[in-house]
């Protein structure tokens, strides 16, 4: 299990020291585990592309998984993409608002325990508890579980690449930019 560590963020304030501040955000802690996730996307190709065409995950419900990941990752571009795509695909305003505060007040009921699961999955570092993911598959079954942990694969690499990005960003600025 991969431990969860916010990055840290140095704010010179004179020669003399240094101001630690936490960096809020989640980051890749290696490339290695950057590569992994881009592994496991890409071998999930075919079951990814089932599930943008509709057949698995509808575009209302998969910008709800996003949405509810991002939450938890704080990712800005994926939070302003997600929110966009979402009003688009006929999530309404109170609903959007709601998950990106880590709600699932106004979310279809027959998706809140899948919303739930992914910020479950996404507070735990992609390695939820087995009971939850017991719970997904008996309620949407083996396929569309699957299809559901590789749309939250898929935004954790978003989420975290551009985390990541703002953190490098934030670092060669001596903290104007990224934070």
């Amino acid at each position: 299990m991969h431990e969860i560590r916010p990055a840290e963020k140095e704010v010179t304030l004179s020669r003399s020291w240094v101001l630690q501040v936490k960096f809020n955000r989640r980051t890749y802690t290696s490339p290695g585990e950057f590569l992994s996730d881009i592994r496991f996307v890409m071998r999930r190709g075919k079951l990814l592309k089932r599930a943008w065409e509709k057949e698995l995950v509808t575009p209302a419900f998969r910008e709800r998984l996003m949405l509810a990941v991002t939450a938890v990752h704080g990712c800005r571009y994926c939070s302003w993409a997600h929110a966009k795509q979402a009003l688009k695909s006929g999530v309404d305003c109170d609903e959007l608002a709601g998950l990106l505060r880590g709600s699932v007040e106004g979310c279809p009921e027959e998706e809140a325990i899948a919303v739930l699961f992914a910020q479950h999955w996404a507070e735990t570092n992609a390695s939820p508890d087995p009971e939850a993911v017991q719970k997904l598959r008996e309620t949407y079954g083996e396929e569309k579980a699957r299809a559901i942990d590789a749309v939250l694969r898929m935004i954790r690499l978003g989420n975290l690449s551009g985390n990541s990005f703002d953190y490098l960003l934030y670092r060669l600025s001596s903290g104007r930019w990224g934070g």
